[in-house]
């Protein structure tokens, strides 16, 4: 059995995460030269070869990441028996805490994180039409760009959410920043074969950013606020980072080409590099982890009082339902309880299966059909109408996203789920009866494309929080991972619809099927959580939460 061990040469793993971002930093700035040579040219890079100095640059991001990586994750040693460990130490109920500044600060740099994590797929319907252009590239050979970048965020999501769940949501968010910021180089790659590999890597970060954000805002946030909060900061950035995506394809593409818009991971991953002193790690990971000290520095920072008193053993979680307090697990059944197996225990088999028929019938709809409507405007015949449209249809649909956060905080969480996916099923019929993308229907367009923002990113926003409220603290970063992994694992579907150039009103159609079902069986199996503590731990047989003082969501 191990045990992080105290992270007491914390200054030389802070030099060290310094030095491994210049590192990449310096990396990408390298390949700069090569991109800014064929400025006369538009920036068409196609066929030239790799120069030295981009090949030293790819082999100083490597060793930067390496670095990186070795400084965020925690120490281990071995403890001398199985399930020993501190004792445990009570805390005042994480979900009766105020709203604190800390609070305010953690939700407002998470979600500029959840925006800059939506522009990077977002952005690959607006970049697919430049680069077939430039690479000469027919139906079929486009659509493995997106094939390749969304099994990247697959991976990345299940193998993040597993790391969250092992070394820490702090930690994971950072190298995802990072790895931002490296596979920027993907828009300066000359060879099409060079851009499948770097968006490959780059979805694996992007893939791994969304399920750590809502384990760690979860985790962090008190009951009363969390699922208004959580809902409304899912929906805004999935709209704002759409909304950001096309404004930036609008802006840049004209005058720097399609690359620009993989360029933007150098900045925006920087950004969430900066802001780092205002993400602590979550408390409930913590205190899961038997790291009771740094639990209680991270808890002393959101106001939370630490209650000294004796624990329930190292084998178990209890709570006191006079005083509303937790006790934090022994080592020994946090290791049992992190398994990736307990997703499909008979305790979260069915909510598993759930969760990923909701999410893979939405990403069909996002990666199969959203994602790709520039590419159906412009062989239509609207050019670069197509951003334009897009834009001016997600700015509409971000105040739009309170709504569903409005819903599933007081009214209902399972029904609020089923009400966006049938209203997202019936935007879609919408598309295949008007067609709006002949021309004249520009007016058309906008309404329907709203519509269906508002719709499917209301699904989107319902299912995050809802997958963290499913699963216990050792799993809930694992499962937010696998709910991920279902909404890009629907929009494998998307290149290969794509490939085989169906029709809009046909690609509408059959996007629109999976929903359904979804809705009918959340509707039929799914769980309610609106109202329900948050899962702390999990013993044999036995879910064990938090309880609240107060009343609230």
């Amino acid at each position: 059995m191990v045990s992080p061990a105290p992270a007491g040469d914390r200054g030389p793993r802070r030099v060290v995460f310094a030095a491994g971002s210049v590192l990449v930093v310096i990396g990408v700035v390298l390949h700069v030269p090569s991109y800014w040579m064929t400025r006369d040219d538009h920036f068409a890079m196609a066929g030239m070869g790799m120069s030295p100095a981009m090949t030293t640059g790819m082999v100083l991001i490597v060793l930067g990441l390496g670095a990186a990586a070795w400084s965020l994750l925690p120490t281990w040693q071995r403890t001398a028996a199985r399930g020993s460990g501190p004792r445990a130490t009570r805390y005042a109920a994480l979900d009766d805490a105020g709203f604190t500044r800390a609070h305010r600060a953690l939700v407002t740099v998470l979600s500029v994180a959840l925006v800059v994590d939506t522009m990077k797929p977002a952005s690959l319907g607006f970049a697919v039409p430049g680069m077939r252009a430039e690479y000469g590239l027919d139906a079929g050979e486009a659509a493995l760009l997106p094939l390749v970048a969304i099994a990247g965020t697959i991976v990345g999501s299940l193998l993040w959410g597993r790391i969250a769940d092992l070394y820490g949501r702090r930690s994971t968010i950072l190298l995802s920043a990072l790895m931002y910021v490296a596979t920027s180089i993907c828009g300066f790659m000359p060879s099409y074969g060079w851009n499948l590999a770097m968006c490959a890597l780059m979805g694996m970060a992007a893939g791994g950013m969304l399920p750590t954000v809502y384990s760690l805002m979860s985790e962090s946030v008190p009951a009363r606020r969390r699922g208004w909060i959580m809902v409304a900061q899912s929906g805004f950035g999935a709209a704002a980072g759409y909304l950001v995506a096309s404004g930036c394809s609008t802006l840049l593409v004209p005058h720097y080409s399609w690359r620009a818009l993989w360029l933007l991971g150098l900045p925006t991953g920087l950004l969430l590099v900066m802001l780092r002193r205002w993400i602590p790690e979550s408390p409930r990971f913590l205190i899961e982890s038997g790291r009771q000290e740094e639990a209680a520095r991270v808890m002393a920072r959101y106001g939370i009082r630490a209650v000294p008193g004796a624990g329930s053993g190292p084998a178990e979680a209890s709570t006191d339902r006079r005083s509303g307090t937790v006790d934090g697990p022994g080592v020994g059944a946090e290791a049992e309880q992190r398994r990736f197996s307990h997703l499909l225990s008979a305790r979260y088999r069915v909510q598993t299966w759930v969760i990923v028929l909701f999410g893979v019938s939405w990403g069909i709809v996002n990666w199969g059909f959203i994602t790709f409507l520039p590419s159906f405007l412009t062989s239509a015949g609207a050019g670069t109408r197509a951003g334009n449209l897009l834009f001016i249809s997600s700015a509409l649909a971000v105040p739009a996203t309170f709504i569903a956060a409005a819903l599933y905080a007081r009214w209902s969480s399972r029904k609020a789920m089923c009400l966006y996916a049938a209203l997202t099923a019936l935007v879609l019929v919408g598309y295949a009866v008007l067609r709006p993308e002949r021309h004249g229907h520009g007016g058309t367009m906008v309404v329907l494309t709203a519509l269906l923002l508002i719709a499917s990113g209301g699904m989107a926003a319902l299912l995050a929080p809802y997958a963290t409220e499913v699963y216990p603290t050792a799993l809930r970063a694992t499962g937010s991972g696998v709910a991920a992994a279902g909404t890009k694992a629907g929009g494998l579907f998307g290149p290969l619809l794509l490939g085989s150039a169906p029709r809009l009103e046909g690609l509408a159609l059959v996007s629109a099927v999976p929903l359904v079902a979804a809705g009918l069986v959340l509707w039929r199996h799914g769980t309610e959580t609106r109202g329900t503590p948050l899962l702390e731990a999990t013993v044999p047989g036995r879910p064990v939460g938090v309880v609240r003082t107060r009343s609230g969501t």
